[in-house]
């Protein structure tokens, strides 16, 4: 065997082992320093509820009139936060916020009162950019188009959803054509706990 030949063979497979790990780096990192500054401003909030109040809507949105509005900071760990939003008696739905290797994703956890799932349930969206340090938007992912076409929900085909916080409000947004729904949440007043969130321990 010429000497000549294998050994700059064997360099090229070293330096291919060596560059995996800097690879592997970045792959961690996608999810970026901005969004996790907006992570970690909610998860500072974990345990605490608050009061919000409907901002802007229409009639689609009369379901939440003259109804308590309470989020709860409720689950938090390095890489996810579930953040039951109660309305009223309605303990319904959980927003779950993830983090991911291509950035932040937001799906929204939908059950009955027995704790089974709805038929609508864990539909959502990732970040496409890097947002900034006090607001991220999540359009609309193909798993949940498809969702929503199966149960009849066409409309929200198009949905955007957004986050926003700052030292005194969290904002809550659903967009699309002809439709922007949003609910400020006051960060300055902890309000009493709420009940468990259907479904949850």
């Amino acid at each position: 065997m010429n000497p000549n030949i294998t050994l700059p063979s064997l360099g090229l497979i070293s330096l291919s082992f060596i560059a995996l790990p800097s690879i592997a780096a970045q792959v961690e990192s996608l999810s970026t320093k901005t969004q996790n500054t907006f992570f970690a401003q909610i998860a500072a909030h974990c345990g605490q509820a608050f009061a919000g109040k409907v901002v802007s809507g229409d009639t689609a949105d009369s379901a939440f009139s003259g109804k308590s509005l309470i989020m709860h900071v409720r689950e938090c760990s390095d890489t996810e936060l579930k953040i039951p939003f109660h309305v009223g008696d309605d303990h319904s739905r959980t927003w779950v916020l993830t983090k991911t290797q291509q950035g932040l994703k937001l799906k929204h956890d939908h059950r009955h009162q027995d704790g089974s799932e709805d038929a609508v349930t864990m539909y959502g969206g990732d970040t496409m950019n890097d947002g900034t340090v006090q607001k991220q938007s999540f359009p609309i992912d193909r798993e949940s188009i498809d969702n929503f076409v199966k149960n009849g929900l066409t409309q929200s085909i198009t949905n955007v959803w957004h986050m926003e916080i700052t030292p005194t409000t969290f904002s809550y947004q659903l967009t699309r054509e002809n439709r922007d729904f949003k609910v400020d949440f006051d960060l300055t007043q902890p309000v009493a706990l709420p009940p468990k969130p259907w479904g949850h321990d």
